[in-house]
């Protein structure tokens, strides 16, 4: 289990307020490292997510700033260096969805997306990784998602940054392998969160569908992203690099039988 320990590693987990960014996080922290929390809506969320950590056995530490502000993120990573320590483990999971019409949607909407969801990884990432360029180590993951592969009706801008951020994460890894860096993405399915909760009711035909067309039968917990997040941010993915890890219950696996059909 020695492969998989990260005590003394520093992890920071953007959007770690909540939802699947919360279960990541406590993924990490509950393998020993000290988390670093980023939110932007509100200092409340952040510091009820603290609490939440702290709670649980973790030291936890949060910092509220744009992930998609290049000069809010250096004057937070000098900040949170300072406070805290050197970050060895990013994960860029903040993110937004714009459901939308391609035909109708605004352009400005559209950037807006890309913004959040490609441009601040990069940025984050940028900024980040020289550090971990001067220690000779360290470990990045991007929070893919199963739209990275896929098209689907309202989601052209999320589609379109969740590729491009499939993409990055192989540059990424390109550029920053010789350095000891690893750099790889995490592509969620379908998860039981509080924005799903309302469509998660027997009946319902997008619930039918997701869970028919999932290979386990079942909508994911967020707690089975923690072990794919602490192995890629482990020791025990060392040699792992530029690539996405779809923790999808095999939907993608698959344009056969619903599950729920002989």
């Amino acid at each position: 289990m020695d492969l998989f320990d990260l005590k003394g590693k520093t992890a920071l987990i953007t959007g770690g307020t909540h939802g699947l960014g919360m279960a990541i996080a406590t993924g990490i922290g509950s393998a020993g490292a000290t988390l670093i929390i980023n939110g932007n809506s509100s200092q409340q969320k952040i510091d009820e997510a603290v609490a939440y950590y702290k709670e649980h056995g973790i030291e936890a530490y949060g910092y509220k700033f744009d992930v998609s502000d290049e000069t809010e993120v250096i004057k937070a990573l000098n900040q949170i260096e300072k406070e805290v320590a050197p970050i060895d483990i990013l994960v860029n999971n903040a993110g937004i969805i714009k459901r939308t019409p391609m035909i109708e949607m605004e352009v400005e909407d559209f950037e807006q997306v890309l913004k959040i969801d490609l441009v601040a990884p990069f940025i984050m990432a940028k900024h980040v990784v020289k550090g971990m360029i001067k220690r000779g180590e360290g470990k990045i993951i991007n929070m893919c998602s199963m739209m990275s592969e896929l098209g689907r009706n309202t989601v052209g801008a999320y589609a379109a940054a969740k590729g491009g951020l499939k993409m990055l994460t192989r540059n990424m890894a390109t550029e920053w392998a010789k350095h000891n860096i690893q750099v790889n993405g995490i592509g969620p399915g379908y998860f039981a969160t509080s924005q799903t909760a309302p469509i998660r009711v027997d009946g319902h035909p997008f619930n039918d569908f997701i869970v028919g067309r999932t290979p386990a039968g079942r909508w994911g917990d967020p707690d089975d992203l923690q072990g794919t997040a602490i192995f890629l941010s482990s020791k025990a993915s060392n040699f792992v690099n530029g690539q996405i890890v779809y923790v999808d219950g095999g939907i993608l696996a698959t344009i056969g039988k619903p599950s729920n059909e002989d």
